[in-house]
């Protein structure tokens, strides 16, 4: 059978797998074709929005790379991001996306090198306006035109204005970043617009309704169901036409490893990464699932878990299950971080989120585990000098600085 790719003149001819067609003959899913991977994996696609455009359920996020230094995030190890980007894409992946802040700057540099010898073709590709650097309308130019020489290229296929909020609303409009959207998709630098957003519900749709977005980015898990955008949100969205590319599927890897638990009410089937991706695979609203992958092995993984993806593969059961697993998640939690790391680097040299992760392990591994976490540290929370420049960074706005107060003496 042959399948339009891409939305382009891109013609391949491709094999359906059994499963998918007979899902979609049951009218279980919108999924135009899949694609046999080089190592067999099949890959589903999903119509995005209103754009005509089909993307893979799986799209590559450049945020989390592989690096040689834990210690610093701009030390990406290139050659085996660049293995891990391209082994996605040979085996379907064509959304991969980054944004000018990841890894220091430098994601994007490694992105661009990764989609040479041919691979820019193969893929769409998506980075974002960092708006809290713009100043002037004039930014924007300048911004995406170092974006396009870094990622090596003189197009992008999805532009976002990056990590939108009730502030950085403020900026876009005095700035007049939607005209600057439009003229961009004019001449051809980019060709759909969206946004990522972090803040609640009401600030989601004034700005979905405030311009004819093509798509939009948002933190959904099955835990952060009323959170920011959460489902009214990605069911807004959808319903005015939006592709919905979902972020932080698995909470900043804390859905990946759960506490006892939540252990024992997740089946042994699956694994409990792919309970979390398929809760969200699950929802006829979701365009597309973005993986921030450090390994090959978690390249992999998602590939296979991507392979046997649809809309509608949850029982009401398998709903219930996960509903009984966020329950503990929400009676457990303490700090919602999820190790995006956009605190950091801290002036006064703490581990933002490690620090985090030692206080929330005091509920889910106990105060002995934590404490060990805690004392690996080379500065505690007694560090915090309360500047509150982190405050202003946290997607999640966390009120750190009181936090590490408590933190000082829970470890006392």
């Amino acid at each position: 059978m042959i399948f339009p790719r891409f939305g382009k003149q891109h013609w391949v001819n491709q094999l359906v797998c059994k499963k998918t067609a007979d899902a979609h003959s049951k009218g279980k899913i919108h999924i135009q074709f899949c694609t046999v991977g080089k190592r067999g994996y099949v890959m589903q696609y999903r119509k995005f929005g209103n754009t005509g455009v089909e993307v893979s359920a799986l799209g590559f996020g450049a945020m989390r790379l592989p690096v040689t230094d834990p210690s610093d995030s701009k030390s990406i190890d290139e050659k085996e991001a660049v293995r891990m980007i391209r082994t996605a894409i040979d085996n379907g992946v064509n959304y991969v996306d980054t944004a000018y802040p990841y890894h220091g700057g430098m994601s994007e540099v490694v992105v661009g090198k990764a989609l040479q010898d041919g691979y820019r073709e193969k893929t769409m590709l998506a980075t974002k306006l960092p708006v809290w650097m713009v100043q002037k309308e004039e930014d924007f130019d300048r911004i995406l035109n170092e974006q396009l020489e870094k990622l090596q290229t003189d197009h992008v296929d999805f532009y976002l204005l990056h990590a939108l909020n009730k502030d950085r609303w403020k900026t876009v409009e005095e700035c007049h970043l939607l005209k600057k959207l439009d003229e961009a998709k004019a001449d051809g630098r980019i060709r759909f617009a969206g946004f990522s957003f972090h803040d609640d519900l009401n600030t989601f749709k004034e700005i979905v309704d405030a311009f004819h977005w093509d798509f939009c980015q948002i933190q959904f898990n099955y835990i952060d169901l009323e959170h920011q955008a959460g489902m009214q949100g990605l069911k807004y969205a959808a319903s005015k036409g939006l592709g919905v590319v979902i972020m932080e599927p698995l909470l900043g890897g804390k859905l990946a490893v759960p506490p006892l638990q939540v252990q024992k009410v997740l089946p042994d089937t699956k694994t409990p990464v792919e309970w979390a991706l398929d809760f969200l695979w699950n929802l006829p609203e979701v365009s597309l699932m973005l993986s921030g992958m450090s390994t090959m092995q978690q390249t992999q993984d998602n590939l296979m878990y991507a392979d046997r993806s649809h809309i509608g593969m949850l029982s009401g059961e398998d709903v219930a299950m996960l509903g009984k697993a966020k329950h503990i998640y929400d009676t457990m939690a303490i700090v919602p971080c999820t190790k995006c790391a956009y605190c950091m680097p801290c002036p006064f040299g703490l581990d933002i989120p490690k620090t985090f992760e030692a206080y929330n392990q005091t509920a889910t591994k106990g105060m002995e585990k934590a404490k060990e976490l805690y004392d690996t540290l080379e500065k505690k929370a007694d560090a915090c000098r309360k500047c509150r420049r982190c405050e202003k960074e946290c997607p999640q706005h966390i009120e750190i600085s009181q936090i590490m107060t408590d933190i000082v003496k829970v470890f006392a």
